[in-house]
């Protein structure tokens, strides 16, 4: 299924970019963006992440394609498919520790291309469905007050006290609660959700993370940590962020 599937291409041959873009385009996926280097990419993950990264390995600049795929998937569940053009050993074998789906050979040839992002379109919507029924995801929006929300599972509404929420994590259109007993899933985006909740110790710090306050364990450079999760704290909410920390 193509439908919803947002894919960005991080590569600095910018003629190769633009024909994966345009192939992607025809196969009904949505390009959500085009990069050419790893702090680009950073950025384009910070603002809204996508479901699918296709990465050229041999990136220039300082970090290439494996290091930067190393980090997107310490922070973020994004499946990652590499491009490669005849890669020695130890590079595949440091390519194969990030655990892509799929290798795709340059110059990529429009049929292996189909195959690895529909490889990788299954296993993020197989995902979201294991999501959804594991999770107890409601079609219902939540009703929420001053210091509560009511969410309805099956034919009753069950409370969660908004002091208890660890944090709250975008799952592309949905929102996917943490608490120390369970996991919720929304179908409301994680921005609508927050419009909604007026707590003061529940702040944004990334474009997929809400975060309590309060049940922050450590903060550095670039992650605050809440129990053994490391989440991330993206530049245009860090200001807001320790202004709000220094005010505890």
């Amino acid at each position: 299924m193509t439908k919803g599937i947002r894919i960005l291409i991080v590569e600095d041959e910018m003629i190769t970019a633009a024909d994966i873009a345009l192939q992607l385009t025809k196969l009904g996926y949505e390009v959500a963006g085009i990069a050419a280097r790893a702090k680009e990419a950073m950025s384009y993950l910070e603002d809204n992440p996508p479901d699918l990264i296709i990465i050229d390995i041999r990136l220039k600049g300082e970090t290439d394609g494996i290091s930067l795929a190393a980090a997107i998937r310490a922070q973020l569940d994004i499946p990652v498919i590499f491009l490669t053009a005849n890669a020695d050993e130890p590079t595949f074998e440091r390519a194969k520790a990030v655990k892509p789906v799929a290798f795709i050979s340059k110059p990529f040839k429009k049929l292996d291309l189909r195959h690895a992002v529909a490889l990788a379109a299954d296993q993020v919507q197989e995902k979201l469905g294991e999501e959804e029924q594991n999770t107890g995801e409601t079609k219902e929006p939540p009703f929420i007050l001053d210091d509560r929300i009511f969410i309805k599972e099956k034919d009753r509404l069950v409370k969660i006290m908004l002091e208890e929420i660890l944090y709250i994590e975008a799952q592309r259109s949905y929102s996917r609660i943490y608490t120390p007993e369970k996991e919720i899933f929304l179908s409301i985006p994680l921005g609508k959700l927050l419009e909604k909740m007026e707590a003061d110790f529940l702040i944004r710090i990334h474009r997929s993370y809400i975060i309590n306050l309060s049940k922050i364990e450590a903060i550095e450079e670039n992650q605050v940590f809440i129990g053994t999760k490391a989440i991330p704290l993206s530049q245009s909410y860090r200001d807001d962020f320790l202004n709000r920390i220094k005010k505890l």
